[in-house]
């Protein structure tokens, strides 16, 4: 094979592996084969989405499956060994994956999760690099250098693989929202960190000492992160004035600001990838037009760039060289899951005063996938030597522990008993209506466990400016009275001002966890309390915390009596205004 694309006889393969260096490596003549074999992935793509929701397994193994299949060993034959190109795609793809992470997250969801997530990204970062280095230096024999260069490639996470598993595992805010801002953050420092390890063992007589790379990093990120922040502020103040009728050129204008940000810090050699994400969250908060559409179009860019990076990692990948790495990537998979990833889950967020099953389930949840893939190409176009086998390794390690993780994190969940019993649901609706009003639609799914079951839609005493206006019961809608009863399995459907957004999903998730006497009365304490603990299971005595001061009596029994009065106020009210 040679560098890029080899050129064998016109076939369907042909348009895709001509000759990098002829001036007509790409004709008209390649288009229609191209097209056939790039519409045909998209479409095998897509349709991968429902069996991986079925297995369990996240998307990303098949779409890796596909790229082997359409690669040097499978029926199409595409040979491409392009790491300078893979490199470039990949970063690419990194980019518009930042952003899209970014347009979609809502501030409110992790701004408790930040300061954990950030210290996560980088003293997480750190402890994880070197306890994989230790063991990768002594396991597999390598140079230190060698071995942090390996550490670093594999510390990075990604929420998206995570997220393809549990889309159906209703976690709590305070999980999701660190699992969001994580793979947001340590992206960035992983990239200056595997960069400046990869330049070191290319030519170690021009390396720089280990402080002034620290003092580097520092640099980048900061200053990354004010160039993202203002990109973002300054961005979403032009585009409130440059705004025009059509959603759809308004939506390429707030994508095209996030690739901005991530240039213009590039351009001053500073973290592209934070200032990208940093954009992206500033301009998915500040309540811009069009907003439905802006995010419709960030998730497709999205879906195409995951689709476009896992396929050209499994193309690039040798599969007759992967065998040599299955032992030393389950050796070195086995530590950085056993032992690498819970240690720096610890030392970043226990300070925080999370519990001891929320770092449990963060341990496990740490997936890697495209990124360290990409980020194993960096060592191969710096000219670092002897390490042409990093790429095998990386790929196999990734395979081994996404199929061995993905199917037992809802497990895990919950038999930590993290999983809440009810789960709320942002819906993208292009609407000119709701967005005049500045009206939100949510989707609240009721578990088998939330005590929502049996609570009148009045008694949900949910902020003005909110009501519920659908309710889903075993696959039939209908529109629902005051005195329509919740029920477990029900879908209810919620529109809300922006304003009281925030108040509506928290009386929401008060009543689950503690009925219709939630801001009333508060649920009996557990011997072991933890903050944000999930919902109350079982039956609970309560507290009654009213004028009255009664003593604690069986909630129950409270609640028919409150039900009976509040039904009774309600209907002399209701009479009165007719």
């Amino acid at each position: 094979m040679g560098t890029g694309f080899t050129e064998p006889p016109v076939t369907v393969a042909s348009a895709l592996t001509s000759d990098a260096g002829s001036s007509a490596s790409f004709t008209l003549h390649d288009l229609t084969p191209a097209l056939l074999v790039g519409s045909l992935v998209l479409l095998v793509a897509v349709a991968a989405v429902r069996l991986s929701v079925k297995s369990g397994l996240p998307s990303l193994l098949i779409y890796l499956g596909i790229g082997l299949a359409i690669g040097e060993s499978g029926p199409f034959g595409i040979e491409f060994d392009s790491n300078e190109l893979t490199q470039v795609l990949g970063y690419a793809a990194l980019i518009l994956i930042l952003a899209e992470g970014g347009l979609s997250t809502k501030w409110e969801g992790i701004r408790r999760s930040v300061a954990p997530a950030a210290v996560l990204s980088t003293v997480g970062v750190i402890v994880s690099v070197l306890v994989v280095a230790l063991s990768a230096r002594f396991v597999l024999h390598l140079d230190w250098n060698t071995a942090l260069l390996v550490g670093a490639i594999l510390s990075s996470t990604d929420a998206a693989a995570v997220f393809s598993v549990l889309r159906r595992v209703p976690l709590p805010r305070r999980i999701t929202g660190m699992l969001e801002a994580e793979s947001g953050f340590n992206d960035a420092p992983v990239v200056i960190l595997v960069t400046a390890l990869a330049a070191r063992s290319a030519d170690p007589a021009e390396a720089e000492g280990w402080l002034t790379l620290a003092l580097k990093a520092v640099v980048e990120l900061g200053v990354g992160a004010a160039i993202g922040l203002a990109v973002g502020w300054l961005g979403a103040q032009f585009m409130r004035r440059a705004a025009t009728g059509s959603s759809g050129l308004f939506s390429i204008g707030v994508v095209a600001l996030t690739v901005l940000a991530y240039a213009a810090a590039a351009t001053v050699h500073t973290s592209g990838f934070i200032a990208c994400y940093l954009a992206a969250l500033v301009l998915g908060n500040l309540h811009l037009p069009h907003r439905p559409a802006v995010q419709g179009l960030s998730t497709a860019l999205g879906w195409v760039a995951q689709i476009g990076l896992f396929v050209l990692l499994g193309l690039l990948a040798s599969p007759s060289k992967m065998l040599d790495q299955v032992l030393p990537a389950t050796v070195i998979g086995l530590v950085l899951l056993l032992i690498a990833r819970p240690l720096s889950v610890l030392a970043s967020v226990a300070p925080f005063r999370l519990g001891w099953r929320d770092q449990v389930f963060l341990s496990w949840a740490g997936l890697r996938g495209a990124v360290p893939v990409v980020l194993a190409t960096v060592p191969l176009t710096v000219g670092a030597r002897n390490v042409d086998w990093i790429f095998e390794l990386v790929f196999v390690l990734v395979v081994i522990f996404t199929v061995v993780q993905g199917p037992t994190l809802p497990w895990v969940a919950q038999r930590l008993g993290i999983v809440e019993d009810y789960r709320t649901l942002d819906l993208a609706v292009e609407a000119t209506p709701l967005e005049e009003l500045d009206a939100e639609l949510m989707q609240v799914t009721v578990g088998p466990a939330s005590r929502l079951h049996g609570v009148e839609i009045f008694e949900l005493r949910l902020p003005q400016g909110a009501n519920v206006t659908l309710v889903v019961r075993d696959g039939h809608g209908f529109v629902p009275e005051v005195n329509t009863a919740v029920r477990r399995g029900d879908q209810l459907l919620i529109v809300a001002t922006a304003g009281v957004r925030a108040k509506a999903e928290k009386r929401v998730r008060e009543v689950s966890q503690a009925g219709r006497l939630a801001g009333w009365a508060t649920p009996v304490r557990s011997r072991e309390p933890r903050p944000d603990r999930g919902p109350v299971r079982g039956p609970a005595a309560v507290a009654d915390r009213g004028p009255a001061g009664a003593e604690r009596v069986s909630g129950t029994a409270v609640e028919r009596a409150l039900a009976a009065v509040a039904g009774r106020r309600h209907g002399r009210a209701g009479d009165g205004k007719k």
